[in-house]
């Protein structure tokens, strides 16, 4: 037996010697990195500094306010996250029952008779039990462990980037549904105000004063501008109905009453400072990186699994012709065995599979990293500009507004006509209607900025807790 024990452990040795089974300890990815962003030169604050967790209540519009907290307790998408975060703690308890002894127990009993005339009628019974133990003796289930703890914490991410979505689609289909109602309110002037130069010019027509293609063009003007307002009033509903279905509600059944968004949200302050602690706190790069841990545990558990493993199963059971002498008497048995994979190609191939998506999680982890940065460039670049634009379109109304303002005290001394005075006062509108658009997009970029920079979550480090290697 010493001899035989002596040759099969020489083979073993042989056999695994050429097997890569080495679990190297995890480290991040390399991935570019940055050292400030664009933007006028300021001293880097950290993301606690600069983003609140409840960042909405920077734009300073209590309904709003409102209408986040409906969403997160409605929105099904944001439901179905949470869903999936329980299932991944689930399977983690699931991966740690591979460690644990299984039983199983069985009672049968049989009844028979011997053909011809005379047999006895025969009657069995019996109950046995078995108890099976896969010893993990190199750690490999502990590693399935890790790679599930890590999806599950991936999923906790996912979770938290759905949030940030959910609520950065809730601010602004907000804010484009006061955009569109204040839209539509100077859009009815504007074509009040042109019904208006039509009927003059309709006077001014039958008088001989102006020539009919004139009064066409003013109707024409007016069948844009009508034109104009049913596209704007499709486009508050279809926006109202997307608002509604963020908020868990049927399409239809939400309302929103209309008010003035350049009166009601203010733009909040863009710190001087950013954070580059990117990478710590936003949800989609935290969850990218850990199903790269995962992938990594996974590759150890597959290098590990060409390991021998051993197991132990327990025999107990017991029979009997006659019920009452079931107890009587036991059978009991140990059988310990061992399992030599080497001889498995197919757990070799697993394990250069996992191996491989290493890799393939590792450069997902690298793109999720260049979006970021990207995303946060180019909030940074239309924030200003688009801040830059709304300035120059400010003064622009500015100046129309003293304009039609002398104009109409011009009427007032007979300088001007009325012809004139609505003709500054749709430049007015259409210059208003412009700075409105431009306050929204303001608005919509300032909301797409708190949910690059990660929205005010704490920093998530993701490192290896209770690993056996």
């Amino acid at each position: 037996m010493t001899q035989t024990f002596l040759v099969s452990s020489l083979c073993v040795t042989l056999l695994f010697g050429c097997a890569d089974v080495r679990v190297p300890e995890y480290q991040r990815p390399e991935a570019p990195a940055k050292s400030n962003w664009s933007g006028p030169s300021a001293t880097t604050v950290s993301a606690a500094e600069v983003i609140s967790p409840t960042w909405w209540q920077q734009f300073g519009d209590p309904y709003l306010n409102s209408l986040v907290a409906k969403a997160v307790a409605g929105n099904f998408d944001l439901k179905a996250l949470a869903a999936r975060i329980e299932v991944a703690n689930a399977q983690i308890g699931e991966a740690r029952a591979g460690a644990l002894p299984s039983v199983d127990i069985a009672a049968a009993g049989s009844l028979g008779q011997t053909t011809g005339m005379g047999q006895p009628f025969i009657k069995q019974y019996g109950l046995g039990g078995q108890v099976s133990w896969d010893l993990d003796i190199w750690g490999k289930v502990e590693k399935g462990v890790q790679a599930q703890k890590a999806e599950f914490r991936a999923t906790e991410a996912d979770w938290r980037a759905g949030y940030l979505s959910i609520v950065a689609g809730v601010s602004t289909t907000y804010f484009q549904i006061l955009a569109l109602d204040e839209q539509i309110e100077q859009q009815q002037r504007a074509l009040a105000r042109n019904e208006q130069i039509v009927a003059i010019d309709e006077t001014m027509l039958s008088n001989g004063l102006i020539a009919d293609t004139e009064l066409l063009r003013q109707r024409a003007e007016s069948n844009r501008l009508t034109k104009d307002l049913l596209e704007l009033r499709r486009s508050r509903d279809v926006t109202q109905n997307a608002l509604a279905t963020l908020l868990g509600v049927p399409a239809g059944e939400f309302k929103v009453q209309g008010a003035q968004l350049l009166d009601r949200v203010k733009v909040p302050a863009v710190p001087a400072g950013l954070p580059l602690d990117l990478l710590t706190r936003r949800p989609d790069v935290v969850a990218a990186e850990f199903r790269v841990l995962e992938a990594h545990n996974l590759m150890g558990q597959a290098r590990l699994a060409q390991l021998p493993s051993v197991s132990l199963t327990g025999l107990a059971g017991t029979a009997s012709f006659a019920l009452s002498d079931l107890f009587k008497a036991f059978t009991i048995g140990l059988i310990p065995s061992i399992d030599l994979p080497a001889f498995n190609p197919g757990i070799k191939a697993h394990a250069k599979t996992t191996e491989a998506q290493v890799k393939v999680a590792e450069e997902g982890y690298r793109s999720t990293v260049l979006a970021a940065f990207e995303e946060v460039e180019n909030t940074l670049v239309n924030l200003e500009a688009h801040k830059q634009q709304k300035e120059q379109l400010q003064k622009q109304v500015d100046q129309l507004q003293v304009v039609s303002d002398q104009t109409k005290v011009q009427l007032k001394m007979g300088l001007v006509s009325q012809l004139d005075v609505f003709e500054n006062e749709r430049s007015l509108l259409t210059a208003q209607l412009a700075l409105l658009a431009s306050h929204a997009q303001v608005l919509a970029d300032a909301v797409t900025l708190y949910k690059a920079l990660g929205g005010g979550w704490a920093q998530t480090p993701v490192e290896v807790t209770n690993a056996r290697h």
